[in-house]
């Protein structure tokens, strides 16, 4: 093999492996954001789950009174 061959080799790996590095960032990243959405996810579902078990579960609108008046 020529010197030249051996080094474009050697270019093409590293910038794989710097790829790969971003990549493996990036995916561990998305990974944390998931897990975020998912507890915030779930949380508001059992929210949700208590406000229909108490009755609750009405939207109120702009133009209606309260239940207080």
């Amino acid at each position: 093999m020529t010197d030249m061959r051996l080094q474009n080799l050697e270019e093409k790996t590293a910038e794989l492996l710097k790829t790969t590095d971003e990549l493996s960032d990036i995916i561990a990243r998305q990974e944390r954001e998931i897990s975020v959405l998912t507890h915030r996810v779930q949380m508001l579902m059992s929210r949700e789950g208590e406000r229909e078990a108490q009755g609750g579960g009405g939207v109120v609108l702009g133009d209606e009174r309260p239940p207080h008046y």
